[in-house]
């Protein structure tokens, strides 16, 4: 009998992070590894950001922060909003916290009782299930495909309501496929919510900067149903800023004041100097933010060309964030040298690692298992060299 409690023992071990693992192993055993599988930006936090940090250590910003973060970071969140969302929030509404992942947590304990049920787009980020799992809900799935660049319609939204469901959640751009909702999509859903004033939209949008197509939409933008609308976002992805661990929800005064109550009795405020940091990171513009997007945009083309290149492969361009997300199922029932059968995405994300020495992480973590996630965020030469050890890798396969 275990000691441990059903909560933990019901939980899944992050996917992403047990191949950033494997593929460390490997490297410490001195193997070239080319990771792929982490969704951090490969620069640095900009150097502006990074000053402010040492000027907060100096003013002595080195006490306990207040819970729902520091008064002057909710205004620049506020005024952030307005600005490059046209989006009003007070700053009640605005609570900060140790890193966009608690933020969503924070929000899936306040709302979820036992049974409740949360709708979730496939692929999906892989901690949200398991967040569910932990509050004691229940994951209802829409499937979507590479054909229809992994985005629901109102009419799968509309089929997998019922009256236990309590929340809808989703990324747009989507962390794994780099799907991106247009105005007029999250229009048509936005329809569907009216229709049902008992479920709540959570609306992930941390790679929001990020996004190779127009200008970044929010679901919060739609005022009848702006009120059941919580937005996550942070600081980790537009501003390299994924160690200073930096997240905040923007919420009806309910909701905000809820999160408020439960961060107070775990965490409560998020590092003081982090967030003396995230006040100038919104105040001073996106200029560092714009460079590393042009990167991220040359290296999509790259892969996209070097993906196409391989037979069996199928993928389609992804509009944001920093991911591909392609089809790899027609490996499925093949061999490698010693006999063994890839069975699933997770089969052959461990025959890349061991045998490509690339690090990926398999479909099935994200709610699909025909599919494996590649990030671009490395240089050129790597993505490169990984593209050509990934179609050398499968071409052995028989």
């Amino acid at each position: 009998m275990s000691i441990l409690s059903d909560r933990i023992n019901n939980l899944s071990e992050s996917a992403t992070l047990k191949m950033t693992k494997l593929g460390r192993e490997l490297a410490a055993k001195g193997i070239n590894v080319i990771s792929l599988s982490v969704g951090e930006p490969d620069f640095n936090t900009p150097a502006h950001v990074k000053e402010a940090a040492k000027k907060a250590l100096d003013d002595n910003y080195t006490r306990y922060s207040p819970v729902p973060g520091y008064p002057e970071l909710r205004q620049a969140i506020v005024n952030k909003l307005k600005t490059e969302n046209n989006l009003d929030y007070d700053v009640s509404q605005i609570v900060v916290s140790t890193g966009a992942k608690q933020s969503l947590s924070n929000v899936i304990l306040t709302l979820i009782n036992p049974g409740d049920e949360v709708i979730i787009p496939t692929p999906y980020w892989v901690s949200y299930s398991e967040m569910v799992t932990l509050a004691e809900g229940k994951s209802v799935f829409i499937n979507t495909t590479i054909e229809s660049d992994f985005k629901i319609t109102p009419e799968q939204l509309e089929a997998a309501i019922t009256p236990k469901s309590k929340l809808f959640m989703f990324s747009s751009p989507n962390n794994p496929t780099g799907t991106v909702y247009s105005k007029e999509e999250l229009a048509a859903l936005a329809k569907v919510f009216e229709r049902h004033p008992h479920i709540f939209i959570l609306s992930d949008e941390i790679y929001e900067h990020i996004n190779f197509v127009d200008k970044h939409e929010s679901i919060a933008q739609f005022p009848s149903i702006k009120d059941r609308v919580i937005i996550i976002n942070g600081f980790s992805k537009a501003f390299a800023m994924t160690g200073w661990r930096l997240g905040y929800l923007a919420a009806n005064k309910e909701i905000a004041a809820a999160n408020d109550k439960l961060q107070g009795q775990t965490t409560s405020g998020t590092c003081s100097i982090a967030q003396r940091a995230g006040i100038v990171a919104y105040e001073q513009g996106l200029d560092s933010v714009n460079e590393m997007k042009e990167a991220f945009a040359r290296r999509r083309q790259l892969v996209y060309d070097l993906l196409k290149d391989i037979p069996g492969v199928k993928t389609n361009m992804p509009e944001g964030a920093f991911y591909f997300f392609p089809e790899i199922s027609s490996f499925f029932g093949k061999k490698d040298a010693d006999g063994n059968v890839i069975k699933n995405s997770s089969d052959l994300a461990l025959y890349l690692l061991n045998v490509g020495h690339v690090a990926t992480v398999g479909g099935d973590s994200f709610g699909n298992d025909n599919y494996i996630r590649l990030s671009y965020a490395a240089s050129d030469e790597s993505l490169k060299e990984a593209l050509r050890r990934i179609k050398e890798a499968l071409a052995k396969l028989q």
